[in-house]
């Protein structure tokens, strides 16, 4: 993502969680367009990218440059996780929008509902700029097949890890999802409220306990925490049963969650690390005398994305394709990632020689590798079955 914070918050720096509903970076003209997201290009004086976004990547400086190079305009709509953008573009998005943006797996839902058409890398000559780490063949998720068909084109990447007080989690927890399932933290742990990442992440440690996670799957496969087994959402139910106990609370946002890790009250808890490094910044001030660590890839294998843009597949006019592909091009240069690596998310993209080398660490630049060990969100391979569990685990 993916469906993350969407309550406002006040930033202490000019840093956003993953999904803040922020709507003070957006230009004028972007506003203007939110009241007319299904003008066509065919009928509009000036040409425009309509675009199905998280509100995040909206960055003025970013949109300015692009509206006056190309005399275009920026017509933006916002969502809050994939399956709100994936339904809408079912519902008739495709022919209201030229991008949709999506992350991990669901690019290739798309495509696979015929959503959302392959892409000429020729036009988007800046990826080259990325990291190895997410070239094809490390990452392959944003093409058909591996060695296939570009069908989109990554922006920021990230992990839902756990981030440690780590005056009370001690060394040798410090590396496996069982940190959040022993007892000895009781009382002093923290989840996100969202049912899917808290299932696939118990998911994760309980195919590992079972030793399931190298079997032969179903859809012959690798294992995916989203695509578990009954016998593994069993154990996962069993898991997040004995959990429940031993929370402080399930956070709706990272406000909520600073105020329970800063003052040492919670000493572990999964998030996208918005609060690793709210109080990392914090312990630099002198403002709290704790240690904080951010567990990215737990030795279990952990939950991760790469934020992508693609391109609908009611697009037809040439023009207006070539249009999205320069917009994709710009996004992801060298100059865009640097504004994006400056809201707070990390790029994609090699950027550190133009940031501050506190920054390039709190963006984890230097630990893109790690994202290998992921597993990428995806889409319950049963929603309502893992709704079901949910709602059993939530009265048990």
């Amino acid at each position: 993502m993916t469906v993350h914070n969407t309550v406002k918050r006040k930033s202490e720096k000019k840093t956003w969680n993953r999904r803040d509903v922020l709507k003070t970076t957006a230009t004028a003209g972007a506003g203007m367009a939110l009241g007319f997201p299904h003008i066509r290009n065919a009928e509009a004086a000036t040409p425009t990218v309509r675009m199905l976004m998280w509100e995040d990547y909206i960055i003025q400086e970013t949109v300015t440059e692009f509206e006056e190079k190309y005399g275009a305009r920026i017509a933006p709509q916002f969502f809050d996780g994939n399956s709100e953008a994936f339904n809408k573009m079912k519902a008739g998005g495709t022919e209201d929008f030229d991008l949709v943006m999506a992350d991990g797996f669901w690019p290739r839902l798309y495509l696979r509902d015929g959503l959302i058409q392959p892409l000429r890398e020729d036009l988007v000559p800046s990826l080259q700029n990325s990291f190895d780490d997410f070239k094809p063949g490390a990452y392959d998720l944003l093409h058909d097949e591996p060695g296939g068909a570009l069908i989109g084109v990554m922006n920021c990447w990230g992990s839902y890890g756990i981030t440690m007080n780590f005056d009370h989690i001690v060394e040798e927890d410090r590396d496996s999802l069982n940190v959040m399932f022993d007892e000895k933290y009781e009382g002093h742990l923290a989840t996100g409220a969202r049912f899917e990442e808290n299932i696939a992440m118990a998911g994760i440690l309980a195919a590992t306990q079972m030793g399931t996670t190298t079997d032969e799957r179903p859809d012959g496969q690798p294992f995916n925490p989203y695509k578990l087994t009954d016998d593994e959402l069993a154990r996962a139910k069993e898991l997040l049963i004995k959990q429940k106990g031993l929370l402080v609370t399930r956070y709706t946002d990272y406000d909520g969650l600073q105020r329970l890790m800063r003052p040492g009250l919670v000493w572990a808890s999964p998030e996208f690390s918005e609060i690793y490094r709210r109080l990392t910044r914090a312990r630099w001030a002198g403002e709290i005398d704790f240690e904080v660590g951010h567990m990215l890839q737990p030795k279990e294998g952990g939950l991760g994305w790469i934020d992508s843009w693609q391109l609908s597949s009611s697009t037809t006019d040439s023009e207006a394709i070539e249009l999205a592909h320069h917009w994709m091009n710009h996004y992801i240069s060298r100059q865009s990632m640097q504004r994006v690596a400056g809201i707070g998310v990390a790029p994609c993209f090699d950027v550190r020689d133009l940031l501050p080398e506190e920054e390039v660490s709190l963006l984890m630049m230097d630990r893109t590798a790690e994202l290998r060990g992921l597993h990428m969100f995806d889409q319950p391979s049963s929603p309502e079955k893992w709704e079901r569990i949910w709602n059993e685990v939530e009265a048990a």
